[in-house]
């Protein structure tokens, strides 16, 4: 069969190749699916760099969330279990992870419903608590971690800020339905949000980028707001004040969506059927901005990793449209 593999650490475009390997054998407790759609996550390129937190042996095939199908014929989203990972014709995952996917959504779609979606509903509600009428601050909000995140806020009713970079990032996350679109290449971020806000803060700020995304969260979050650590995409990993967060009445709030994955099955089992029901009510869809060619692969992780891209690039195997 056909796939990508990293054979030694570094940037995503230089180091996946494209290779025909063995069909993989499934482990204990694992299931091999046939790879309908995969799509891609800024951890595909932290993988091909060498620093995510798991690092699978080398070579390795990325390719960590996917929509596939069991030999029976299922067609199912999931988490691959690495090394076997969806940029290829196979790809192994854990019988136990495995969910419906949506028949509302094509496969693309329901490639992106997963990683992205569950961490946005756990930060939101399950860490942060959010309620109806306060207001979310979504950074990165036409990325594919943020745009889950305004999709979700909008559902529960919030007012949603979102911050993007550059006009045509802005203007997607405007689509998406943000109530308010802040472009942080023009202007400034604090100002904006305090302004739409009449000084109070935002009440939950989601934050995938970290760096000066951070700085300007603490700076704008309300009394006893949330603001949520979801990841750092902008490479930087900020070191919070404590002593602001004790003056300001705020709580800082981690969230590592895997954790749940662990140690609390069934609550990602409930959260798949509510964003199922969501899915279904048309409050939530996966902004797929590119469906990419199988020979595209290492070129979209690239992209992802590069951050210029807005909404899921889903990679599909040779001979798949989807």
């Amino acid at each position: 069969m056909q796939a990508w593999r990293v054979h030694e650490n570094g940037e995503p475009g230089a180091v996946m190749r494209r290779e025909e390997v063995a069909v993989p054998e499934p482990g204990p407790g694992q299931v091999l699916l046939k790879v309908r759609a995969a799509n891609v996550n800024f951890p595909d390129a932290l993988l091909a760099r060498g620093r995510y937190q798991i690092r699978p042996p080398l070579p390795f095939t990325p390719g960590v969330e996917l929509c596939g199908e069991t030999g029976d014929g299922r067609r199912v989203v999931t988490t691959a279990a690495l090394p076997h990972g969806g940029f290829a014709a196979y790809a192994v995952a854990d019988a136990a992870g495995l969910l419906p996917a949506p028949d509302v959504l094509d496969d693309a779609e329901a490639a992106a419903l997963h990683i992205g979606y569950q961490t946005g509903w756990f930060g939101l509600h399950r860490r942060a608590a959010l309620r109806a009428g306060e207001t979310l601050l979504v950074h990165a909000a036409a990325g594919g971690v943020g745009s889950a995140a305004v999709q979700l806020g909008k559902a529960a009713t919030a007012t949603v800020i979102g911050v993007a970079g550059g006009p045509a990032k802005a203007a997607t996350a405007r689509a998406l339905g943000c109530d308010l679109v802040i472009d942080r290449h023009s202007e400034d971020v604090v100002a904006a949000v305090k302004a739409a806000t009449g000084g109070r803060g935002a009440d939950v700020v989601y934050d995938p980028v970290g760096g000066e995304a951070y700085r300007q969260s603490a700076k704008c979050v309300a009394f006893e707001g949330r603001i949520v650590v979801v990841g750092f995409a902008s490479g930087t990993v900020p070191a919070p004040s404590l002593h602001h967060a004790l003056v300001k009445n705020y709580t800082i709030l981690g969230l590592h969506w895997g954790l749940y994955a662990q140690r609390d099955p069934a609550a990602v089992l409930d959260c798949h059927r509510a964003l199922t029901a969501l899915a279904e009510q048309g409050a939530v869809k996966p902004l797929v901005a590119e469906r990419v060619p199988f020979a595209g692969a290492a070129d979209a992780v690239q992209r992802v990793a590069d951050g210029t891209t807005t909404g899921r690039l889903v990679v599909l195997p040779e001979g798949v449209r989807a």
